[in-house]
């Protein structure tokens, strides 16, 4: 297993180690792969602010898809972030957007405020290990050989590239973590990802300022993950659940409670959607979990924003709207209004999203540091749903 210690600089550092891979060609031991490894390397990219990004939003961005942007940042900016709405803010996450360095842009947001609870796919946290443990992955091509990429130990994500041994070691330091964590009871995935995110900050400070997972457990900002065997680090839990033969897993049912438990108790709810997927789904049913399964009516979403490629014709839940929505329960049926989906690839329009509200909204927002509240809002769902069933005499 790789070294995981710090080194003296306070980076992480890890001994080389050759890896044979099961089922690969085994490649050039001596660096064959470097040549496709020659494209800049991907950071995160953290907006600050651009006066120039907000002019164009406001004075150029008038119809179609532009004007669902402009229209999308004023609901964001004007309403959710408003002090007078206390609007707690899910966002979720689905497609590959730690990998094309919008890891920053979610940063950037929680340390403002500006999101207070996160769900996202397992493979878009797994990835943010990448950079938190100093691996780089690179600028490339989607249009290279795969069967030469494969020979060379090389992974592609459409045009992001990287060596198959980041996988490995990012690999062996999970595996290392559950080892080291003790962990032997079922938690929900927001307690594991604080306790890893803790466990990313004291091997490495600095990465408080580059992985979201770590800056994350920093601020106490939940992160969900809404099917956690789905990635890298579910296989990882599930490795450690068959050889080391242990009672930790991550349960679904903690996940489905504590999200319907931060709803619960926000004052308003709204939610802005990367993509859309389980993710979404995940965040839009706490609603419909309330009143339906709990018979608690909470009245649904106040505020959706959506940025997607799907369309509600494919019949997929990505591409559903807000008006389908309300039919569930999901969205208020009054707010309609206050609900903007955007069709177009969000590694464009999250980026100018973020740009605009952190320059229409300088200030940053109180933060609710809701990983901390978990056990206290669990408990107020429980005490509403006793009290109803009560009342009902079932």
């Amino acid at each position: 297993m790789p070294n995981l210690g710090l080194a003296s600089g306070g980076k992480a550092s890890f001994t080389e180690v050759v890896f044979d891979m099961p089922h690969r060609i085994p490649g050039s031991k001596t660096g064959s792969n470097s040549r496709h490894l020659s494209g800049k390397p991907i950071q995160y990219y953290r907006p600050r602010g651009s006066a120039e990004v907000q002019h164009l939003v406001d004075e150029g961005f008038q119809a179609f898809n532009a004007g669902r942007l402009s229209e999308a940042c004023h609901v964001f900016s004007d309403k959710m972030l408003s002090p007078a709405h206390d609007t707690t803010i899910g966002l979720t996450i689905a497609g590959a957007m730690t990998p094309a360095g919008l890891g920053g842009c979610v940063i950037e947001l929680m340390e403002r405020g500006f999101v207070d609870f996160v769900i996202s796919t397992g493979a878009n946290l797994y990835h943010d290990l990448h950079y938190a443990l100093n691996f780089t992955l690179h600028r490339g091509s989607p249009f290279l050989d795969d069967v030469e990429l494969y020979e060379d130990e090389v992974i592609r994500i459409y045009d992001v590239l990287f060596p198959a041994n980041v996988l490995l070691e990012t690999d062996a330091y999970v595996r290392d973590f559950l080892l080291r964590s003790n962990l032997n009871r079922p938690i929900s995935s927001a307690d594991f990802h604080y306790r890893l995110g803790l466990d990313l900050l004291e091997r490495n400070p600095d990465c408080v300022n580059y992985s979201v997972v770590a800056k994350a457990a920093s601020l106490g900002v939940p992160l969900y993950t809404s099917s956690p065997g789905d990635s890298s680090i579910g296989m990882n839990i599930a490795y450690h659940a068959l050889i080391e033969e242990g009672g930790f897993s991550i349960d679904p049912n903690q996940d489905v409670n504590e999200v319907c438990a931060i709803i619960l108790a926000a004052e308003k709810n709204g939610c802005l959607i990367l993509g859309g997927g389980s993710p979404k789904n995940f965040y839009l049913q706490g609603q419909p979990t309330l009143w339906e399964v709990y018979g608690i009516q909470k009245g649904g979403n106040d505020y959706f924003i959506q940025i997607t490629t799907d369309q509600a014709v494919w019949g997929g839940l990505s591409g559903a709207t807000p008006g389908e929505a309300v039919s569930w329960g999901k969205i208020n049926p009054n707010v309609l209004s206050d609900t903007v989906v955007v069709y177009s690839d969000s590694t464009i329009a999250f980026p100018l999203f973020c740009e605009y509200a952190i320059s229409a909204k300088p200030e940053h927002r109180d933060r609710k540091a809701l990983v901390h509240e978990r056990t206290a809002l669990v408990a107020e769902l429980k005490r509403q749903a006793l009290a109803i069933r009560k009342s009902k005499g079932t």
